[in-house]
């Protein structure tokens, strides 16, 4: 995965990660990634449900969309995910910090015109949410298609950063009576809710009785 200065870890270099499978496992374990782009001179950020496929993130929506319609002029764009693991908990307030694995993308959007990509592309942003979806669930259909913008980023450069452990208490420190240590965070999901019009011999699919992530 190439990287540049743009995209090279500086702040604790060491957790700092630069292969294709390290970033493309932080990104296919995400839901929701933020895009950030300039409008007029100003930045904003907006979060975003996406899809990848190979080297290619999708973000989809409406093409009134504000940042789908720059992006699909080609301009620049860094998407970020995030996941955050544990909160870490020292000693003394400095050196409290978080377990987490980070990545930052940068490329440029366009977008999607070809059919059988946009199909592809929209059945990745299903199944990025819930993996199997896209087989079972009805796919937008011509009219819908047209309502919908697809907007492709290749991913040009980009770097991952990841932190694990406990606290990293000074000397001085350890014999406090303060407790240190991680609190674990995790994503989960609640039982499934049938819709109220749902027949009652629709049962809860496998991929939903069992919906994890990680």
């Amino acid at each position: 995965m190439q990287h540049t200065d743009r995209t090279t870890v500086r702040r604790h270099a060491e957790r700092a990660a630069y292969d294709a499978e390290a970033i493309f496992s932080i990104l296919d374990a995400g839901i929701v990634c933020h895009a950030g782009f300039i409008q007029d001179g100003r930045p904003f950020v907006i979060p975003m449900n996406y899809g990848r496929i190979a080297n290619t993130i999708y973000l989809h929506g409406s093409p009134e969309s504000r940042a789908l319609r720059i992006l699909a002029g080609g301009a620049p764009v860094c998407i970020s995910v995030t996941h955050l693991d544990g909160l870490v908990l020292a000693r003394s307030a400095a050196n409290h910090s978080a377990n987490f694995r980070s990545a930052v993308v940068l490329g440029h959007g366009r977008v999607v015109a070809d059919e059988q990509e946009k199909a592809a592309a929209l059945h990745a942003i299903v199944d990025q949410a819930v993996p199997g979806r896209s087989a079972e669930a009805r796919m937008p259909n011509a009219k819908e298609l047209r309502g919908t913008m697809v907007v492709a980023v290749e991913i040009e450069e980009a770097s991952a950063k990841l932190r694990s452990g406990g606290p990293m208490d000074a000397p001085d420190d350890r014999d406090l009576e303060v407790w240190a240590g991680v609190v674990p965070l995790a994503l989960l999901a609640g039982d499934p809710l049938a819709a109220p019009d749902l027949a009652p011999h629709v049962a809860v699919p496998d991929y939903l009785a069992h919906y994890r992530r990680s």
